[in-house]
């Protein structure tokens, strides 16, 4: 069997969770100054009318692409996704795949009053503790890399913490295995994390097979308003747009022509 990148991802997160617990106590981690802060809701915020459904992506690199964007800080990027009407802000935390941090977090925290996800690949609950303590107000859970048991722990241990839950899929089977209460939104992956190809097919075939009851969230791949458009007609409220605005000089500015367009 061939290793894919996301093999090697949870692989390697696996060992970096291991060093986190061990350096770093749960009990610690609970004490953090943010650990207590009520979260924002990711429902109420992509249904706000002043807000675009829009969750923009803050993202130095990808295993697919290698560095996107060294340069523009991560304050300066969130802020100007917020004030041109993000209706969350995801921030990568992986270290070794995306170069991300969790101090990016905490620091986009700083500036931000709309919902915060953590954008990584969870395998733990130590991560979902540490996505609160770090200011997060979502938690993402990728059904490709656990079972439906893992989904059903983990969302129920984040909504005990008051954290929004994101599921991601990919394909219908993912989907129907993977549906609890304790989950916030589903968003469909349009690309394939194991070979890292992108269709909006998949966005378009499972739509209808989400449950009106959760947050429609249609992800990656989307690089052009009309885009948007279209996927919001066949019922998609919310869409996560990550290397479309990271890759220009400055995503602030990207955001905003693009929102324009909408």
């Amino acid at each position: 069997m061939n290793t894919t990148i996301l093999d090697k991802i949870v692989a390697k997160k696996k060992i970096e969770v291991a060093t986190a617990k061990a350096n770093v106590f749960l009990s610690e981690l609970e004490k953090y100054p943010l650990f207590d802060r009520s979260c924002y809701s990711l429902k109420e915020s992509v249904l706000r009318a002043d807000r675009t459904g829009i969750i923009a992506e803050y993202k130095r690199a990808s295993p697919s692409k290698g560095i996107i964007n060294a340069v523009s800080s991560v304050q300066e990027v969130v802020k100007g996704y917020q004030d041109a009407g993000a209706s969350a802000v995801s921030v990568l935390t992986d270290p070794d795949f995306f170069q991300g941090n969790l101090a990016d977090l905490t620091a986009a925290r700083e500036v931000l009053t709309i919902p915060l996800l953590r954008k990584e690949f969870v395998v733990d609950p130590y991560q979902i503790t540490e996505a609160k303590a770090y200011g997060a107000d979502i938690i993402l859970l990728i059904a490709t890399c656990l079972t439906s048991e893992e989904i059903n722990n983990f969302s129920s241990y984040a909504k005990s913490l008051g954290l929004n839950v994101l599921l991601e899929v990919h394909n219908e089977e993912e989907l129907n295995r993977s549906i609890f209460d304790t989950i916030d939104a589903i968003g469909v992956n349009n690309r394939n994390l194991k070979d890292f190809s992108v269709s909006l097919d998949h966005s378009y075939d499972l739509v209808n097979k989400i449950p009106d009851r959760f947050v429609k969230v249609s992800e990656s791949g989307i690089s052009d308003p009309t885009t948007i458009r279209a996927l919001k007609q066949v019922g998609y409220q919310a869409f996560l747009i990550g290397e479309n605005f990271m890759k220009t000089d400055n995503p602030a500015e990207a955001i905003k022509e693009f929102v324009k367009e909408l």
